[in-house]
């Protein structure tokens, strides 16, 4: 028999991040202790109010604004949006979207407009070769 396992633990920053929140709004007990596999579990399973709090209102991390706004990671470190934002300040950006919002998210459209070309350019040539796809 093999000895009982010891539980895995990560560090907060990275149980916030598999929970999508932002770290420095989580209360000080899940700031400050490891958390389980087990424990990440039973949060997204059985999500306590503060979490559920802070996924409809934030503060959001960097990667969920840029989501939210619609534009990416760069473009918000571009508009010099350092701080995480909340709901009402998401809304309030894209109700009155400033000139930058509109910028980088026309920017967005055509990095995904042109990835999107490349692909089918790739999948054209794999087909006219008759080749199965790279998987990274």
């Amino acid at each position: 028999m093999s000895p009982d396992k010891k539980p895995q633990n990560m560090k907060p920053l990275t149980a916030a991040a598999k929970l999508g929140i932002y770290l420095p709004a989580t209360p000080e007990e899940f700031r400050n202790s490891p958390v389980t596999r087990a424990q990440l579990e039973e949060l997204r399973t059985n999500p306590p109010q503060w979490l559920l709090d802070l996924r409809a209102d934030g503060p959001f991390p960097r990667d969920v604004v840029a989501r939210k706004l619609g534009i990416s990671n760069s473009g918000l470190g571009r508009a010099g949006v350092e701080d995480a934002l909340t709901n009402a300040e998401i809304d309030a950006l894209l109700a009155a979207p400033p000139e930058w919002l509109v910028k980088e998210r026309e920017n967005f459209a055509e990095v995904r407009k042109e990835a999107e070309r490349v692909k089918a350019k790739d999948a054209e040539r794999r087909a006219a070769t008759n080749r199965p796809a790279k998987n990274w």
